[in-house]
This record gives C-alpha cells, sequence and structure tokens, in this order.
C-alpha cells in the first residue's frame, strides 16, 4: 500500500483532517481540536495537499465553487460510491433531499441506506454530502454535525433555520 500524508487544517467550521494517497485526496473530515497536533506545516507538504488547502481556502473565502484537487475513494461498496460520485454533481448553493437521492441512486425506498452512505462518505465538503437535506426542508443529519452542516451551506448561500 503506497504511504499517506496527513495534514490538519483550520477553517470557519473547525479543523479538518486532510489524507493524501498517490497524489489524490482519499480522506478529509472534521476533527476535534484536542486530536490536532501541536505543529501543522503546510510548507513540507504534497503538491496535492497543498491544492487542497489552497482550494478548501478559497471555497471559504468564497471565491471557489468547484473543486479541482484529485480525489480516489479507498473504501466503500459499490452502492456508496455510487452515492458519492452522485453527491459531486450536486451544484454549489444547492440541495436536494434523501428522497431525490434515493432516486437518483437506486429507487425511491432507497433514502435509508443513501442517508447511510452520506454518513460514510470519506471525503466531506469536497464531496458535498452536507448539500442533502430532509424532504420538508430541514437539515437532516451531517456526521460532523448539523452547526457544521449549516456552517457550509450558510458559506454557499444558503440558510436553512435551526431543525
Amino acid at each position: 500500500m503506497a504511504m499517506t500524508e496527513l495534514y490538519y487544517m483550520n477553517t470557519p467550521i473547525g479543523w479538518l483532517k486532510i489524507r493524501a494517497a498517490r497524489d489524490r485526496i482519499v480522506e478529509l473530515d472534521h476533527v476535534l481540536e484536542m486530536e490536532v497536533p501541536n505543529e501543522v506545516d503546510l510548507d513540507g507538504s504534497s503538491p496535492v495537499i497543498r491544492q487542497c488547502v489552497r482550494e478548501l481556502q478559497e471555497y471559504f473565502s468564497g471565491s471557489r465553487t468547484h473543486f479541482d484537487v484529485p480525489l480516489e475513494f479507498t473504501a466503500g461498496t459499490p452502492f456508496q460510491q455510487k452515492v458519492w460520485q452522485r453527491l459531486i454533481e450536486i451544484p454549489y448553493g444547492e440541495t436536494i433531499s434523501y428522497k431525490m437521492l434515493a432516486a437518483d441512486c437506486g429507487g425511491p425506498n432507497h433514502s435509508r441506506a443513501v442517508a447511510n452512505a452520506n454518513g460514510k462518505n470519506p471525503i466531506s465538503i469536497i464531496v458535498p454530502c452536507h448539500r442533502v437535506i430532509a424532504s420538508d426542508g430541514s437539515l437532516g443529519g451531517y456526521t460532523g454535525g448539523l452547526d457544521k452542516k449549516r456552517g457550509l451551506l450558510h458559506v454557499e448561500g444558503i440558510d436553512i433555520s435551526a431543525t
């Protein structure tokens, strides 16, 4: 197995853990501040980590609506990977319902499976599971916490009241 590289980034919604392997981003996840090492140095990081950090900074500043950093899903079932690929297609600043995502990925009765796949998304933000909400317009769930989901949607100009 190829060596992986790990980097921690502080963002407006908290710390993120970025993992790269084979010049691809394989994980982007929310972490607690206490999990972050004392020193976080971008200078010695690989080009793909530096690109990911730059694109995330641009996203949080409002100047990026699409990510170009290369990704690779190294885990997940074929169904989960199908859901994650569909998430990438959801445009910036737009949301879809779990029910709509389920219809796109296997049928209207797959809402629970789609929600579970969303929760296992290994590359959050770039693979925008935060853009999937409940059919009634409420936030639904988010593995990183609803405050982070609300914050990401706010970055994209979507305000959903506390639910």
